[in-house]
């Protein structure tokens, strides 16, 4: 299933607690799962019996911002959890900081 992705769109593991909030989207639609499952509309369709899928199961980390290998999509993670965001099955990485400019 595909998502439509805009800049403020709220995601929601439908596996675990990992719950996210698109910062930077093309509006695109994109295969994105979070924890291996596509995301769900609120925290309360969850389904308490799931768990992540194998492979999607690395944590997410709250505060952190995952980007894809081109740097179309950025995920803030508003709610850490064990699953991690994916687009067509491939793990979205944490985003490197900037480093300061350096002060002579």
């Amino acid at each position: 299933m595909t998502t439509t992705l805009k800049p403020g769109t709220r995601l929601f593991s439908a596996v675990c607690t990992t719950e996210m909030i698109a910062v930077r989207a093309q509006g695109n639609d994109v295969a994105l799962t979070i924890g291996g499952a596509d995301p769900v509309a609120s925290a309360d369709e969850r389904d308490a019996s799931a768990s992540p899928a194998s492979g999607h199961d690395g944590g997410a980390l709250i505060g952190k911002r995952y980007v894809d290998e081109a740097n179309t999509v950025e995920l803030l993670c508003t709610k850490g959890g064990p699953g991690v965001p994916a687009i067509d099955s491939t793990l979205l990485s944490i985003k490197d900081a900037k480093p300061l400019p350096a002060s002579d």
